[in-house]
């Protein structure tokens, strides 16, 4: 759906880091590049051991460095990660032929991640999505935010969580895979924001193909919060053309209908019979221009979703297939909302390799809680209080299909 921009950031120096080790030292922007941190050269997946490796990133505007870790699982597959915004910067998944391709847009270097509008791979926080006029009420006293969004707040303000750099906490490594640990501490005011927030974000790549993002927050006074991951998908690849081939399932009886700023109006409508429909497997551009006079698609689909969910467990919330490739993806979580987003807004973006960016060139499945909860009390709560821990995960799973397109 700050105060100060970029804070230090105290991280690892050792280019091989063995399981469980503690972070204290940033590496060096002039340190060498370490190889192992780079695809296979064929684009083929390979089997080998699993390993978490780093390399430098760049520099921001004030000389802050910045690094890049690369997950790489048994199976080969590959997640990167940089610690400015906790930005993922590439998913490497093989295809039904077992060949390497990134599925997520993004930048080659730091420069279009500082500005990065569309918040390519960023965390998002302190609330995804809106927050309606800019501003909410908490125990009787109001708290005025930055609009960004049609007089509202979107994604935590003009400097959320995207745009601030976290400390990498740890890294580990076991006979399941790799993990990488950021955290930050969000100072009491920050984008009018109350409370110090601190925020910690779990990557875990496993050696079954599955990707792992668990969020967790305290913070010492009453506060708002609701984070996600923003990451852009398209399963054929980055820079393949547009996702309105992809085939979409969205386990969701309803919906949360919204007005022309995309806030929504209160009310739980059903799927049924509307373009919103995705409770079967369905090619997402067939509908997306649809003249429906209850569902609105401002050049394609911008809406929340209310999982079907009978606990707070992890559930299955989405499955996305690409004909192609055979690539399918699932998306499991413990959240009661997911943002469906088709990239409507993406024009002309000169990403990876020099590949453009356009309209529909990709797919966010954005968990979550609901847009504008902190003004909607009929909406599951996103408060969070001095002696709690707001806790959430979501998994990404990559298989493939073994069916060829037709």
């Amino acid at each position: 759906m700050s105060m100060n921009r970029i804070s230090l950031v105290a991280l690892c120096c050792a280019l091989s880091v063995l399981a469980g080790c503690r972070q204290s030292e940033a590496p060096s922007a002039t340190a060498p590049v370490d190889k192992a941190a780079e695809p296979a050269a064929s684009g083929s997946s390979v089997s080998g051991e699993a390993r978490i490796d780093h390399e430098p990133f760049g520099k921001l505007p004030d000389g802050t460095a910045v690094a890049r870790y690369t997950l790489t699982n048994a199976l080969g597959m590959q997640v990167s990660a940089i610690d400015y915004g906790g930005i993922i910067t590439s998913i490497k998944v093989p295809d039904r032929d077992g060949k390497l391709a990134d599925i997520v847009l993004g930048y080659d270097s730091l420069e279009g991640y500082v500005e990065n509008p569309p918040h390519f791979g960023a965390i998002i926080g302190r609330y995804a999505n809106r927050i309606g006029k800019a501003s909410f009420t908490l125990d009787g006293k109001t708290y005025p935010l930055i609009a960004n969004n049609k007089g509202n707040t979107l994604h935590g303000g003009p400097i959320g969580f995207d745009k601030m750099m976290w400390t990498v906490e740890d890294t580990g490594k076991d006979e399941k895979g790799v993990s990488l640990l950021l955290k930050r501490t969000s100072p009491d005011g920050e984008q009018g924001f109350p409370g110090n927030l601190t925020a910690q974000v779990r990557y875990t790549l496993s050696n079954a193909n599955e990707l792992a993002i668990e969020y967790s927050a305290t913070t010492d006074q009453p506060t708002v919060v609701n984070l996600t991951h923003h990451d852009y998908f398209n399963l054929a690849g980055e820079g393949s053309g547009d996702v309105l081939g992809h085939r979409v399932q969205i386990h969701a009886e309803r919906y949360t209908p919204a007005d022309e700023t995309l806030l929504p109006t209160g009310k739980l409508a059903s799927v049924a019979g509307t373009p919103v429909d995705f409770r079967e497997l369905t090619p997402i551009g067939p509908r997306i221009n649809a003249d429906d006079a209850l569902v609105k698609l401002p050049g394609g689909y911008d809406h929340n979703f209310v999982i079907d969910r009978k606990s707070d467990e992890l559930v299955l919330a989405a499955r996305v297939e690409e004909p192609n490739s055979g690539r399918v993806m699932e998306v499991r979580t413990t959240e009661p909302g997911m943002q469906l987003y088709t990239a409507n807004h993406v024009t002309g973006i000169k990403g990876k390799a020099g590949h453009v960016y356009d309209k529909h060139s990709a797919l966010c499945l954005e968990t979550q809680h609901y847009p504008d909860s902190p003004n909607r009390p009929e909406f599951p709560p996103t408060t969070l209080r001095p002696g709690a821990t707001y806790s959430t995960k979501t998994v990404y799973s990559f298989s493939q299909n073994a069916q060829r397109a037709q």
